[in-house]
């Protein structure tokens, strides 16, 4: 599972319109941090209203969702990043051996007693691997625009650590160009400070941070509620220009009927 490398970093937009991106072998991973969909582990926030078993029904349709368009910006701009799968509670469940097959997205476990330094060894692993750059993404951005994946490794070309801001004052998204175990010690994980505090850490340790466009995740009902008026004006567009896949929106019409009788 070793990368080629010997390739040379990007030093501007990694978009198709660079001449040499479609020449650009891998050199940086994309990683998306996910959950197994099993009920009473996910999106526990969200219960109630919701069921365990309806919330996981979401999460699982999140986590499809990033795959699918993880895949789709790879095609669509040429970058250059292998897909990586960090599974929890392991990379052998069931559920992510059909996200391998299906996919063809490689597996990692997530290591580690917090969400903190999961990360960190999900970046010291990759890194001794001989990868450059390393982004992880979360899975509560199911509409996140193509284009961020494209920015945020434009971004690790100019600066040590990229920042996706989320709207609760967290981050969906995260890149570095070097491990930082520090970067992750002592963060307020689940509160409106992370993004914050992660910032003033990198200052401290001398890195230099750029930003993706902000964006909403999904933790509490009022982040689902407006995710389902969202859907609403999606579906008002023609298809080829919603955000929303069909999956995730069959999902999230369900769950708004029913959440009108709770």
């Amino acid at each position: 599972m070793k990368p080629e490398q010997k390739t040379p970093s990007v030093t501007g937009s990694l978009s198709s319109s660079s001449p040499n991106a479609s020449r650009l072998t891998p050199h940086a991973a994309l990683v998306i941090f996910a959950k197994a969909p099993i009920p009473g582990d996910v999106k526990t926030r969200l219960c109630p209203p919701l069921t365990p078993e309806e919330a996981a029904t979401l999460h699982g349709s999140f986590v499809l969702d990033m795959l699918e368009r993880t895949k789709l910006a790879v095609a669509k701009f040429q970058l250059p990043f292998q897909r990586y799968l960090a599974c929890a509670p392991f990379s052998e469940h069931v559920f992510f051996r059909i996200m391998e097959e299906r996919h063809g997205v490689r597996l990692l476990d997530q290591i580690g007693k917090d969400l903190g330094q999961r990360m960190h060894r999900t970046f010291a692993d990759l890194f001794a691997k001989g990868y450059k750059q390393v982004v992880i993404v979360g899975t509560d951005v199911p509409t996140l625009p193509l284009t961020v994946y494209q920015e945020a490794f434009a971004i690790l070309s100019r600066s040590d650590l990229v920042l996706g801001p989320a709207l609760d004052g967290g981050y969906y998204l995260i890149g570095l160009t070097a491990p930082s175990e520090q970067l992750f010690a002592g963060i307020p994980w689940s509160t409106d400070q992370v993004l914050a505090v992660t910032q003033q850490q990198a200052k401290t340790l001398g890195l230099s941070v750029g930003l993706t466009a902000t964006w909403r995740d999904v933790d509490r009902i009022a982040d689902l509620q407006t995710l389902i008026a969202e859907c609403r004006e999606d579906n008002k567009k023609p298809k080829q220009d919603r955000s929303f896949s069909l999956r995730t929106a069959g999902t999230l019409q369900l769950l708004a009927t029913r959440l009108k009788t709770r």
